[in-house]
């Protein structure tokens, strides 16, 4: 007995039928693993690597280009981009580790890290 293509894909990714009419045709994968080599693509992609960018509009700072009030939330003093790259780079760990990689929402949809 043949069956329809959608049940077929359906069936092998273990969504209902139902799931890939409502445009659910992907399965969710798992976020990627806070790893230096992710960082560092986050780091090019938000910055193209500058631990001394300041957006053009002078609302994002350093490397990772948080934002004056993320930088103070994690207890941090000054702008992210005045304090020196190890610094930056151990903030970034910690935001990650307290809301995943929607912290950066573009870049790290853009790099497959969500």
């Amino acid at each position: 007995m043949l069956t329809s293509t959608a049940t077929l894909v359906a069936s092998s990714m273990l969504l209902p039928t139902s799931a890939l009419a409502h445009g659910e045709s992907r399965a969710r994968r798992s976020p990627a693993p806070p790893t230096a080599a992710n960082f560092e693509k986050l780091r090019r992609c938000e910055s193209e690597g500058n631990y001394s960018a300041v957006n053009k509009n002078n609302r994002y700072f350093g490397a990772y280009q948080f934002s004056a009030a993320t930088w103070r939330s994690l207890g941090y003093a000054g702008l992210a981009h005045q304090a020196p790259p190890a610094v930056q780079d151990e903030a970034a760990r910690r935001l990650q580790a307290q809301g995943g990689w929607r912290r950066w929402p573009a870049c790290s949809r853009s790099l497959g890290l969500r």
